[in-house]
């Protein structure tokens, strides 16, 4: 990854623009900053950044539209911070688009982790057939997956849903995104049928399906993949 490329600041806040900018430019980012909705999406078809920090709570518009019109043409990584921390306005978010989402307060730790995994996964080679995590390999041509060299057999809606979840390591993808994804619009309300299958796949491929450390909750929400 090259940390020379610029990261995007949408926020209103002073601090946290200035806790943001002395941070990331400590760890080789580029900044610039937006105080504005409108001031915002200027900068991200000007600047190009590698990815956009965005705040919803702006004064000229709702982050959720500006999310929207970024998602219009911007398809590099886009992570909300912000004080809203109920299921429906993160849900939303990640369904209209974001990459992830981080409530303030934040650990600074915890956002460079995000930040580096987003960034990470947007300049990935999508021609690679094989992801590796570790002991952990998924073939994605072959759709054979291994753990310690020894293949873990999987049936085909559970290969299906591991792949989608470890191709898009770090996000947190909600439950009617996948199971939009694996079982069509008719099961969007089916959340009991994802858990179901999700257990199934942690006996199979977690050290201790009890307490994964792959394939993690978000409480309400959905699931992440941590590679």
């Amino acid at each position: 990854m090259n940390k020379a490329e610029t990261i995007l600041i949408i926020d209103d806040e002073v601090q946290i623009r200035r806790l943001l900018e002395i941070t990331l430019s400590a760890n080789g980012y580029k900044i610039s900053e937006a105080s504005t909705g409108k001031e915002g999406l200027i900068h991200a078809a000007t600047v190009h950044p590698v990815l956009i920090i965005l705040d919803l709570g702006l004064p000229d518009t709702d982050g959720i539209e500006i999310l929207k019109k970024l998602r219009e043409w911007y398809q590099k990584p886009i992570l909300i911070l912000s004080v809203r921390s109920s299921e429906d306005d993160i849900i939303r978010a990640l369904d209209h688009g974001a990459n992830d989402y981080l409530t303030k307060p934040f650990r600074t730790g915890e956002l460079l982790a995000r930040i580096r995994v987003a960034i990470r996964q947007s300049m990935g080679s999508a021609e690679d057939p094989t992801l590796t995590f570790g002991s952990l390999s998924i073939d994605l041509a072959s759709h054979i997956v291994k753990k310690n060299n020894e293949i873990i057999k999987l049936t085909s809606t559970e290969f299906s849903l591991l792949a989608l979840l470890a191709k898009n390591e770090g996000r947190v993808l909600t439950h009617q995104f996948i199971l939009k994804e694996i079982w069509g619009m008719g099961y969007l309300e089916q959340t009991q049928y994802l858990r179901v299958f999700m257990a199934q796949l942690r006996k199979k491929i977690e050290d201790n399906p009890t307490k994964p450390k792959l394939l993690n909750t978000e409480s309400g929400i959905g699931y992440r993949f941590v590679g």
